[in-house]
């Protein structure tokens, strides 16, 4: 995969090419002090709120060092940095997009993020709503920090803020297209991880329709001969362009393999291969579920850092963690697991590294 492929699949890029067959947007330039603000794991007040949020605090500490401890913190995080003139384009924005908006970067949305707010959408009212989304998403944060050294030579894609108006799709209405050589070869269901009886009544009436706006609206008119683009179809049978990825590892193939799309056995006489989840038996938890808790709590369970589990039985051996002496929940289920599994050789544990996926 070249950089101009990750370049072209920027939403600054495609939208203006699909303008008339994806969802009214708005692109908004990302200030420095917002871009250092959103990266700032010390500043844990939400700027850009409509009301002042004030650090909790408590009177029953146990010692006088912890209390010096929460009232050092509670002074450095009392006040939230403020952006005014960014805080009044925005707040414009959304007013001209009807008031809500999906918040989104250059490439990524906060989709692992959507537990932290209230009501767990992604949908954001105001310039707060975003902000917490954005400084709560892994997703986010790996198009301000990684993106930029693509290419190990200085290239740097100034960061967007992209705002779109807000829209209830179905997740069972969403598709994932790959395109090699400008022909559709393959269509995946996107939340292929539900069941969605409808999609197996209508699958004809879905490829058909994919193909159709593809040949008609997509084919020949993106910058790149091999790309990925997410599609929905609505109640009505009309399918809107969602988002556009480039062809490679670094995008999800969900329910297909990379193997299997590179190799490019399919024709277009074929027509592309057509996969969705078949029955409830194969439904599975959402993949970003796991973000919904420490990172190294997944490890642990996962055996994907042998370093973390080999550091907790220490802990454990010594007597400074125990199921007797824990108080958190999730801390118990460890100390649990740590106890399950202090026989299994290291080498089970040390997983592959985990790759960054495009969702």
């Amino acid at each position: 995969m070249k950089k101009e492929q990750v370049v072209h699949c920027q939403f600054s890029v495609w939208y203006p090419i699909f303008k008339k067959h994806t969802i009214k947007s708005l692109i908004l330039p990302l200030p420095q002090n917002v871009i250092d603000y959103l990266l700032d794991d010390g500043t844990l007040v939400i700027s850009g709120s409509d009301h002042n949020s004030q650090p909790i605090q408590t009177n029953n500490s146990e010692s006088d060092a912890e209390e010096d401890v929460q009232r050092n913190n509670c002074d450095s995080f009392s006040k939230a940095p403020e952006f005014p003139e960014f805080a009044s384009t925005v707040l414009e924005a959304i007013n001209a997009l009807g008031g809500c908006v999906f918040p989104k970067l250059n490439w990524s949305a906060p989709r692992d993020a959507n537990w932290i707010a209230l009501n767990s959408s992604l949908e954001c009212r105001s310039l707060g709503d975003v902000f917490l989304l954005f400084k709560s998403s892994d997703f986010i944060t790996h198009d301000l920090t990684c993106i930029p050294g693509l290419d190990g030579n200085g290239w740097c894609p100034c960061p967007q803020l992209v705002l779109r108006k807000w829209a209830e799709l179905i997740p069972g209405g969403e598709f994932r297209c790959f395109v090699k050589e400008n022909k559709l070869i393959a269509v995946s269901q996107r939340d292929h991880t539900q069941y969605y009886q409808h999609i197996l009544k209508q699958e004809q009436h879905i490829s058909q329709a994919i193909q159709d706006f593809f040949s008609q609206h997509v084919q020949y008119r993106f910058l790149d001969e091999d790309f990925v683009f997410d599609v929905y179809r609505d109640s009505q049978g009309r399918v809107w362009l969602i988002d556009l990825n480039p062809f490679g590892e670094v995008t999800d193939s969900l329910l297909f393999s990379w193997d299997e799309l590179m190799s490019g056995e399919r024709t277009a006489f074929d027509g592309p291969a057509f996969r969705y989840t078949t029955s409830e038996v194969t439904v599975q938890p959402s993949p970003c579920l796991s973000y919904r808790i420490p990172r190294d709590f997944v490890d642990l369970s996962a055996g994907e850092d042998a370093y973390k589990l080999i550091d907790f039985l220490k802990l454990v051996g010594s007597g400074v963690c125990t199921l007797e002496n824990a108080t958190d929940k999730n801390l118990k289920a460890v100390s649990k697991l740590a106890k399950k599994i202090a026989c299994t050789p290291v080498q089970y544990w040390a997983g592959a590294d985990a790759k960054v996926l495009i969702h």
